[in-house]
């Protein structure tokens, strides 16, 4: 019998562990790599409007934690990826959030940051159900934005990478359960 238990912890040890996260049928994995830095999946969301499920996002920190405040003030590198659900997150829908979530939640800074917003706005078009976008955020460098695994732009300054978090984890996000998911509440 000891040795049947031992055969077991054997097997049970040598099959593979696939980890992640899922939600609404979108898998993310546990680590990815920006730059020379190793990111952990700190939590994903899912962005609804009415009853319509636009995208799953994912957080990837260097060390996670549930702390709003403690992300958006952090200065290390860091990663958001945004699983497109739908055929209905049309440029003029995309153009509208990203203008409304930088304003209502970096209002001081808005008028600094307006231009480059327009920018960031311009990377994107009609998304489409399967579109992923992978946004960084490294310091000193700027925020590089990915769509389908095709660069398509860089936004400089540390003071944008701050206000885009702030649009997800600031006062006013897009929904309270996308905030606390991103989280990892």
């Amino acid at each position: 019998m000891h040795r049947l238990a031992s055969v077991l912890i054997v097997c049970a040890l040598s099959v593979p562990v696939v980890s992640g996260g899922e939600l609404a049928g979108v898998t993310m994995v546990d680590q990815v790599t920006v730059g020379d830095t190793t990111l952990e999946l700190n939590g994903m969301g899912l962005r609804k409007k009415l009853w319509v499920e636009v995208y799953v996002a994912g957080l990837y920190l260097e060390s996670p934690t549930s702390n709003a405040a403690e992300i958006v003030s952090s200065t290390g590198p860091k990663r958001v990826v945004m699983h497109f659900l739908t055929n209905r997150a049309t440029k003029k829908k995309m153009d509208a959030a990203w203008f409304e979530g930088f304003e209502g939640n970096s209002p001081d800074a808005y008028g600094k940051l307006e231009e480059r917003v327009k920018k960031f706005a311009g990377f994107f078009g009609d998304m489409k159900d399967g579109d992923v976008v992978e946004i960084d955020l490294t310091p000193e460098v700027g925020t590089s934005v990915s769509v389908n695994g095709k660069s398509v732009g860089i936004i400089e300054g540390d003071d944008f990478a701050t206000a885009l978090l702030k649009v997800w984890l600031g006062d006013h996000p897009p929904t309270q359960d996308l905030k606390a998911g991103l989280l990892g509440s």
